[in-house]
């Protein structure tokens, strides 16, 4: 089998402004594990970047039947040796430890929506083993995937819970993956808020998936849960509502933009990838809402075809996504409703699409 050519680029689900935020923090149990989070992504980024430059570890050649998975579960005991020890796999019975048991449960379920939803073999399309390893660090405050496999965080119990607890984080996480094994999208600015925004569209849908939820009955959330008793705030991100997802002491206030009008300008956080997202999430979300019916059909379906269909390019921006979008949506759907819901969507949100009525 030929290896993807691709230039893996390693993500978090917790975006640098916000563990900056805790490390300036005047009280020692916040900045000190917020510090030494920093202090482990910067090392893995780092690394990653090396090992773009040297190019990629090949893929292993360890594959299972493609139309099921074949999920690895590592327990790296508090250190920061990758991959740790095997703790769980493919078939295994459920350990004594729950973090365990819910990371193999989150790949099975991102697996599960891809091949049943999108008929996609594991996020390379091949079949590609599913591998994690949790209990990163000491206090860790993040998940991450780096190119190769999940990596979750305990926590540090005062501002982050355990990162294995909301099923969309995982699947954010390992649509990186996705996205890696096809539009590649860079890292920076709306292109990299795209790479963003699609795993926030993917991981909420595989939670909707694992509760049977249409678009009207779910809570449209990023990290529901994570977030420990002390913070006001109900997550990371509010795909419905970007900018009120927290609004707390210590953590500040969401800082998503809803609409272009609002767009943030900054050189931080890989120009703003995890503050802008909130402008396609919402897109999204609004064209979900207005389809009704399981999200992860129609307005899910349009995005995949976007993401897997050749044409989207990796320095994308927003209009040039939403443009492709509509064409999906077209090409798939006709003239009706969806494209309808797509064009209004994009429009409430502030991009451009270029498209225009008869006569105006």
């Amino acid at each position: 089998m030929t290896v993807p050519s691709v230039h893996p680029v390693f993500c978090t689900i917790v975006p640098p402004h916000l563990l900056d935020r805790l490390a300036r923090s005047g009280d020692p149990a916040l900045a000190r594990p917020a510090r030494r989070t920093l202090e482990r992504d910067a090392a893995q980024r780092t690394r990653r970047r090396l090992t773009a430059v040297v190019g990629a570890s090949a893929v292993t050649a360890r594959r299972g039947p493609a139309d099921r998975p074949d999920r690895t579960v590592c327990d790296a005991g508090h250190r920061e040796e990758l991959p740790g020890r095997k703790v769980r796999g493919e078939g295994d019975e459920p350990t004594g430890d729950a973090t365990v048991n819910r990371a193999y449960a989150g790949l099975g379920a991102t697996f599960e929506l891809f091949l049943t939803a999108y008929s996609r073999q594991s996020i390379d399309g091949s079949g590609l083993p599913l591998e994690a390893t949790v209990h990163y660090g000491e206090d860790y405050g993040n998940a991450f995937w780096d190119g190769e496999r999940m990596v979750f965080g305990d926590g540090d119990g005062e501002i982050f819970l355990d990162f294995t607890l909301p099923v969309e984080v995982i699947g954010h996480e390992l649509t990186h993956g996705v996205t890696q094994y096809t539009a590649n999208l860079e890292y920076y600015g709306q292109s990299g808020a795209l790479n963003e925004s699609i795993s926030d569209v993917f991981g909420s849908l595989i939670k909707q998936y694992v509760l049977g939820q249409t678009a009207d009955q779910a809570d449209w959330l990023i990290g529901a849960g994570l977030l420990a008793p002390r913070v006001s705030g109900v997550a990371l991100r509010s795909m419905k509502a970007p900018g009120t997802a927290y609004d707390d002491d210590v953590l500040g206030k969401d800082p998503q933009p809803a609409t272009m009008a609002d767009y943030v300008r900054t050189s931080s956080d890989n120009g703003g990838v995890h503050i802008n997202s909130g402008i396609p999430n919402r897109a999204f979300h609004l064209a979900a809402e207005a389809l009704g019916g399981h999200a992860w059909e129609r307005a899910g379906q349009i995005w995949y075809d976007v993401l897997t269909g050749g044409e989207l390019a990796p320095d994308a921006d927003f209009a040039g996504f939403a443009r492709l979008t509509i064409a999906a949506a077209q090409a798939r759907y006709g003239d009706g409703a969806e494209r309808q819901a797509l064009l209004k969507a994009w429009s409430q949100v502030g991009v451009a699409t270029g498209d225009r009525k008869p006569g105006t």
